[in-house]
């Protein structure tokens, strides 16, 4: 299984991100050529080699202005985002984090709904999720639905190339999962049609809750929003990595703009599952008591509270104890870390008098998530694979559950219907 961690040192965008996972190996000028068969307009990817502060990599530019004879107009330099510049209304666009971004689109300042973007994508539900990511964040931050968004350059023709590219590139490469590092932010404040703003823009803030960042002193926006939504979206929709990595190879993707005091790249390094006889094994211990003289009804709501302070599993098993005693084995399996905690919990939660311990070895398989489309909507599919090969496939009982409330069927029906997806290869 392959998987790639992300360090921004002087920051991310969606150009960054291309060039990057050029790199690596990814064919981004034949994945833009398949995605601008689906825009209105011609687009193209260049790659151009780059050294700066002794490190060497990739530079993306995406030019869709074509001249007589066929030959394409290189993208001009990119404005980048200082103090002075001016945005349109909103923030759902790069902000010059692009680094000076490398782009340049002939279609004049275009504004599109999430409703518009997605036929451009061509049914890539992972680049969808992007999208939607962006449109929620912009929403939160103006009150809107998501629907009603308008993105401004994140709906432009060059920007939908990068977040339908990066996500191809990912597919192609073969990658599973990712990590990111932390995320630099920049300092001062940001000129909008709204007024002055802090640095990052409010809906970057959105698109960065959960993800690890550093302060710098850098003046600029660093990470964009496409950026921080790519990363989002992958973190929460592609596999967790093992701890056990192999490292392949690294490539830097670099930004245009001159930073002041760090180089303008970012690093993808590409890693590997290690291919071990332990390395799907987890050393693990279970807890057991019998209750005997215990309200059913605390039982079940201790199954609930060992799971939600880090529980792998917790189960009650019936049984028939001395004296012919009815009750059950109350049961929790936890990392050997937890094993306090736990215990403490069960005396305060039964009426137990003692736990025994069980140390056990579970093996697992490696997990990720794929999507799957049904006539009421998309269902998560749990992949569990071994060795580089897919084992299970289940759909998510929770996606299930959800499409059939809303559409007056019943959670089978929509669980069977996503099982006829995974067969026929979604």
């Amino acid at each position: 299984m392959k998987y790639i961690r992300f360090d921004a040192v002087g920051g991310a965008s969606g150009d960054m991100i291309l060039a990057a996972l050029a790199g690596l190996g990814a064919d981004i000028p034949a994945v833009i050529a398949d995605i601008a068969k689906r825009l209105p307009e011609p687009l193209a990817a260049h790659l151009e080699p780059v050294s700066s502060h002794g490190l060497n990599g990739l530079r993306v530019k995406l030019s869709s202005e074509p001249v007589a004879g066929g030959v394409w107009v290189d993208a001009v330099e990119g404005h980048g985002h200082g103090h002075g510049h001016k945005h349109g209304h909103g923030h759902g666009h790069e902000h010059g984090g692009e680094h000076g971004h490398g782009h340049k689109h002939g279609e004049g300042h275009v504004h599109r709904t999430l409703r518009e973007v997605e036929p451009l994508l061509g049914g890539d539900s992972l680049a969808l999720a992007v999208f939607k990511r962006l449109a929620v964040a912009e929403g939160a931050v103006h009150g809107k639905s998501f629907e009603d968004v308008h993105f401004h350059e994140v709906g432009a023709l060059d920007s939908i190339a990068d977040i339908a590219g990066a996500c191809l590139a990912l597919k192609r490469l073969g990658v599973t999962g990712i990590t990111v590092g932390p995320l630099p932010n920049g300092t001062g404040t940001i000129e909008c049609a709204h007024g002055v703003m802090p640095n990052p823009a409010p809906a970057t803030v959105e698109l960065l809750q959960g993800m690890e960042t550093v302060a710098t002193d850098e003046p600029f926006e660093l990470v964009t929003p496409t950026a921080a939504a790519l990363f989002a979206v992958w973190r929460e929709e592609l596999a967790t990595p093992p701890a056990r990595l192999r490292v392949v190879r690294s490539a830097f993707g670099f930004g245009r703009r001159m930073l002041l005091g760090r180089p303008n790249v970012l690093r993808a390094t590409l890693l590997e599952a290690v291919a071990s006889d332990a390395s799907d094994v987890d050393g693990l211990t279970i807890l057991e008591t019998n209750l005997d003289d215990c309200n059913p009804q605390w039982i079940g709501d201790l199954v609930g509270r060992v799971m939600e302070i880090g529980a792998l599993d917790a189960w009650a098993t019936p049984a028939t104890f001395k004296k012919g005693r009815s009750g059950v084995v109350f049961a929790v399996l936890v990392k050997s870390d937890d094993v306090l905690v736990m215990e403490e919990l069960i005396f305060k939660a039964t009426t137990t008098f003692g736990i025994r311990h069980r140390r056990v070895e579970r093996s697992v398989l490696e997990r990720r998530f794929e999507r799957v489309v049904t006539c009421w909507g998309e269902v998560r599919v749990k992949v569990g694979s071994r060795d580089g090969r897919d084992v299970t496939k289940t759909p998510e009982y929770e996606d299930c559950a959800r499409l059939a409330t809303a559409a007056g069927v019943t959670a089978r029906q929509v669980y069977e219907a996503a099982m006829v997806g995974v067969a026929s290869g979604y």
